[in-house]
């Protein structure tokens, strides 16, 4: 069997504590994942020409892609991939060279492509796109195909982006205490 967990080129991910990665997921080469982050079946986060960061309580749902853009004529210098803290990227979303911020959610099929910021406190509706170099402002709802800004968000609205975040370490600490080991033995 193949590991979820692989070196490329002589990188390799690097662990925080308390992390888990499903055995279906591809964690491939410059990737850093903080402490109690998750990254969920079918995942791929993939390092290869250049680095991704996901940022501590942070969790990848199921199918997910997380992507980088290399060094090269149309893309000089290469985009990294950033991911803050109590992010919740849901199942299938793609993100490519872009950065979001804390306690954001990127919802079901949300796609955030090069150079675009998602700032701290925001959601992005499911299915929507955010396009390349986009700046989604703190504490806004964005949707659509392109997403545009809908309203600011609630106060209970911010308080559930930090209830989704603990909510899925809570569910990442069963994972690992059923297994017995951790998948990334």
């Amino acid at each position: 069997m193949v590991s979820a967990i692989r070196s490329l080129g002589g990188l390799r991910p690097q662990l925080g504590a308390r992390v888990y990665v499903d055995h279906t997921a591809a964690v491939i080469g410059e990737v850093s994942l903080s402490d109690d982050v998750s990254i969920w079946p079918t995942a791929v986060l993939r390092g290869d020409v250049a680095a991704i960061r996901v940022g501590r309580g942070s969790n990848i749902q199921d199918g997910a892609i997380v992507h980088v853009t290399h060094d090269g004529p149309y893309s000089p210098g290469g985009g990294a991939t950033e991911i803050g803290a109590g992010v919740t990227v849901g199942h299938g979303a793609v993100i490519h060279a872009a950065r979001i911020e804390d306690y954001c959610l990127l919802g079901i099929r949300a796609v955030i492509l090069d150079g675009a910021v998602v700032r701290r406190h925001s959601i992005i509706a499911a299915g929507s796109v955010v396009p390349p170099g986009k700046v989604v402002g703190e504490g806004e709802l964005w949707m659509g195909q392109p997403a545009r800004r809908v309203r600011s968000l609630e106060p209970a609205e911010i308080e559930w982006l930090h209830y989704s975040a603990e909510h899925y370490i809570r569910i990442k600490d069963r994972y690992l205490a059923d297994s017995g080991d951790s998948p990334l033995s």
